[in-house]
């Protein structure tokens, strides 16, 4: 989801979601895109106001990301923004590219031609998503991409891990950061292509590149924003 920095976004249904999963998304969404900064108090009933819900499930979802290390409780005062630094950032891309690579690996041995066909509509649907703008769209579609090659690879245990990874990341900021599409245009019928070639070395390869690009972009973005700058200024 593109915004001006400052803007408050507002979450999205997500179907099954509980809502204190949801209020976690909003939040986290938030932290990780820089919009809130670290050491910035989160108030209940604002969260609550933004995703849609009463101080029940707002109060659990940022006790969720407490529990993820996102925020800190402070007695009397209310869930504060944790500290997060650029390594933070690269570290959770570090591990979802591990991840990923060996589900890409693993679908390029195991794909069948249903599959490889909802994958080519999935890229058709994400480039047609592209030219139109549509950034909701292009997040979703994204991920869709990205979710059948996990499910191509019949790896249960590996894809819940990787899902525990990517909970992290800002899903729809990341996919309006500039040249993020661009590459993403370029990179995902390359992934298709070793699939439909059954390729698993080259698959693994490039899905690890295709993830660990991302990191540079994301830092580059929060460091647009200045997310570390007080902090670096600090003696």
């Amino acid at each position: 989801m593109a915004t001006n920095e400052g803007d408050t976004v507002r979450a999205r249904p997500h179907g099954r979601r509980s809502l204190p999963a949801e209020v976690a998304s909003h939040v986290r969404e938030l932290i990780i895109s820089g919009q809130v900064r670290p050491g910035e108090f989160l108030r209940i009933e604002r969260v609550a106001e933004a995703v849609g819900v009463s101080s029940t499930p707002a109060r659990e979802g940022l006790l969720m990301l407490k529990s993820e290390g996102l925020v800190r409780l402070v007695p009397r005062r209310g869930f504060v923004v944790a500290p997060f630094t650029r390594q933070d950032v690269r570290d959770l891309f570090w591990v979802q590219a591990q991840l990923s690579a060996r589900l890409a690996a693993r679908a390029a041995q195991r794909i069948s031609p249903a599959r490889l066909a909802r994958l080519e509509a999935t890229l058709g649907a994400y480039q047609e998503a592209v030219d139109d703008g549509a950034t909701d769209r292009v997040a979703d579609l994204g991920h869709a991409f990205h979710r059948e090659i996990n499910l191509t690879a019949d790896s249960h245990r590996l894809a819940l891990l990787l899902g525990s990874v990517v909970k992290h990341l800002p899903n729809r900021f990341y996919a309006a950061i500039e040249g993020q599409v661009a590459d993403t245009r370029v990179e995902h019928p390359l992934l298709l292509d070793a699939l439909r070639r059954r390729q698993a070395h080259r698959a693994s390869v490039l899905m690890e590149r295709h993830i660990l690009a991302g990191a540079d972009r994301l830092v580059e973005v929060l460091e647009e924003r200045g997310l570390w700058r007080d902090r670096e200024r600090s003696p």
